[in-house]
């Protein structure tokens, strides 16, 4: 994978943190605002990336770069997929990875014409601990009640609430609390369960923003409540109950460190199969692999599970006050 990055903010110099662990990754070019160039260029000189640019459409055209990564507000998802797609580019964009299930079709449309792929990340879902959780569910038999709370107060809340504008809390960048951190749970849920028959959201809302709220998704044999806050904190613990036991875990689903399983009143064992300490680098490994051998199949199962998904999200904005 030679890689042109789009994007100078916070989840790029996570990315990059871990960049120089990931299998068949190479940097080859970075492309942000003119106004961030100075940071775009340090992240190139302490990461060795060759070349730095202030205009996408220069970077698409690069004949030596054959994916793009989109580290960008979500808002900008779409628009700069789209062109990245149309310039014949793999493309890996940040969750979510756009915000209506037509945007969805439209990329995937897009993509299958330029012959490219197209990936969602959409760190849980790569994880080595999810993959054997999915295969513990049977443990645990017939599940009823699915908890999932991704509680974490942001570092940016006492300025939001003091008028300072914070993107990750501007609904119309593509944030709040569903937009940035409920997806995961989404996600995770959908992965996990399918299509819900019923949605409804209750936010709790500030300044026009979703800063926390309670997703319900109702199945015909179960409840899933899906939390997720920046304005509060409490504990990150969620559970997958089931008729014979359950599975729990503590801390954020995007990184899924651990989880416990408890079959009826026996000790919980705890298992941790994950291979990085750094949440990225499975994914992005997986991603890599499937595009040097070009795997559509991959691409397909991935873009149906990002619908199913944006669908579950689409559903969700319908409860939010109109963004104007």
């Amino acid at each position: 994978m030679k890689l042109g990055i789009v994007g100078s903010g916070q989840i790029v110099h996570d990315f990059l943190s871990a960049s120089n662990q990931m299998q068949d990754v190479e940097l080859v070019a970075i492309s942000t605002l003119a106004r961030s160039k100075s940071v775009a260029e340090g992240l190139a000189q302490k990461y060795q990336i060759n070349k730095v640019y202030t205009d996408n459409e220069e970077m698409f055209a690069a004949s030596n770069i054959d994916t793009v990564y989109i580290g960008v507000p979500n808002s900008l998802h779409f628009s700069i997929a789209k062109e990245a797609l149309a310039a014949g580019k793999n493309v890996v964009c940040e969750k979510p990875l756009v915000e209506t299930s037509e945007q969805v079709k439209e990329l995937k449309k897009i993509a299958d014409e330029h012959h490219v792929l197209l990936f969602e990340a959409m760190t849980v879902l790569y994880l080595e601990n999810y993959f054997h959780l999915k295969e513990d569910l049977e443990k645990i038999g017939k599940v009823h009640v699915v908890a999932l709370n991704l509680t974490q107060i942001s570092s940016h809340y006492s300025e939001f609430l003091a008028g300072v504008h914070i993107p990750k809390f501007d609904r119309k960048m593509g944030g709040g609390a569903l937009m940035d951190m409920n997806i995961y749970n989404i996600n995770f849920c959908v992965s996990l369960f399918g299509q819900p028959e019923k949605i409804t959201y209750l936010p709790t809302i500030q300044h026009d923003t979703d800063t926390s709220g309670i997703l319900n998704l109702s199945y015909d044999d179960k409840q899933a409540s899906l939390i997720a806050a920046k304005d509060a904190v409490g504990p990150t613990r969620s559970y997958i109950e089931g008729e014979k036991g359950l599975i729990y875990f503590d801390g954020p689903l995007n990184v899924l460190p651990d989880y416990y399983v408890q079959i009826g009143k026996e000790e919980a064992k705890r298992y941790n199969f994950n291979k990085y300490s750094h949440r990225m680098i499975s994914e992005f490994n997986y991603f890599a692999q499937k595009i040097k051998n070009h795997d559509q199949q991959a691409a397909d199962e991935a873009y149906e599970h990002s619908l199913n998904a944006i669908i579950v999200l689409e559903k969700a904005q319908e409860f939010l006050p109109k963004n104007d």
